[in-house]
């Protein structure tokens, strides 16, 4: 069994690990409620553009489909982006993103490229031999805000249209509450007139002039839907990542909590058993000089 310094020495070490894991808890927590917001509040407006591209496809009728954004690509490859948190100790968050990513692929038959936003889906990527395409890094994605997310847009609309790819996906994990984030994956391109069934609503055209046509509105706001769509997915991945953080580092926190009160039942056990020898030693000096 240890001794008395080298269980006083782990006890000091626990609790310096248990400050660590509760400071980076407060921060998680912080940037957690920050990045929230801010994915509530956009998805209004991804609603919003969504109910208003439906409505506009409802009017145009089948000459949607017709569109090169709404045709499968003339490609045999497809193009995956695929978003991972920067940094560790976030828990499963990771590894339940690349388990599902990796289930998709087993019942794929093409060569999927991959672009990646997080040097954790940069680093399993290269170690499973899967071919990057490209490595987004700049700016963080802590960093991103609307801008940088319509870069990246127009960066897959265009490798879309390129003829290299037949479709677009993306996979990030959603955000549905603070202990539950699933990792999804969905078609950005080419885009499903589906995904305006349910937000298509009243015809567009029923009692609206529309300046210019419905054709024209229609064209000009699907770059802005995909756009969009993109900012919201990377706003949930990065909302889920601090969210698995801080659920980490709290259960982490406890963890150490735990290991300290064990450690010092096992120190006041060790102690008070040199004290009694200690006693006994007295005692039995005493007796043999008073004998």
């Amino acid at each position: 069994m240890a001794g008395i310094k080298e269980l006083r020495g782990r006890i000091t070490s626990v609790g310096n690990i248990k400050q660590i894991t509760r400071a980076m808890e407060m921060v998680a927590t912080t940037k957690l409620r920050r990045f929230q917001d801010r994915a509530m509040s956009s998805r209004p407006y991804t609603q919003e553009v969504s109910g208003l591209v439906g409505r506009l496809a409802a009017v145009l009728g089948d000459s949607v489909g017709d569109r090169p954004l709404f045709k499968e690509g003339a490609g045999e490859r497809t193009l995956c982006l695929l978003v991972s948190s920067d940094r560790g100790l976030c828990g499963a968050y990771n590894t339940n993103l690349f388990r599902s990513m990796e289930a998709w692929l087993s019942g794929r038959d093409g060569e999927v490229d991959f672009f990646a936003y997080g040097r954790k889906a940069a680093a399993y990527l290269k170690k499973r031999g899967l071919h990057l395409e490209r490595f987004l890094t700049e700016p963080p994605l802590e960093s991103v805000d609307f801008r940088n997310a319509a870069v990246t847009a127009r960066m897959l609309q265009q490798e879309f249209l390129s003829g290299k790819y037949k479709e677009v996906v993306l996979f990030y994990s959603a955000f549905e509450s603070m202990v539950k984030y699933v990792p999804t994956q969905v078609q950005f391109l080419p885009i499903s007139p589906d995904a305006f069934a349910d937000a298509g609503g009243e015809d567009a055209g029923s009692d609206v002039i529309l300046e210019p046509d419905a054709e024209a509105i229609f064209d000009s706001l699907i770059p802005r839907y995909l756009e969009t769509r993109t900012y919201n997915a990377l706003l949930e991945a990065l909302t889920s990542e601090y969210a698995s953080r801080r659920f980490a580092m709290k259960n982490a926190t406890d963890a150490a909590t735990d290991m300290q009160k064990v450690l010092r039942g096992i120190y006041n056990r060790k102690r008070q058993e040199n004290i009694t020898k200690d006693l006994l030693d007295i005692v039995g000096g005493a007796e043999a000089v008073s004998g």
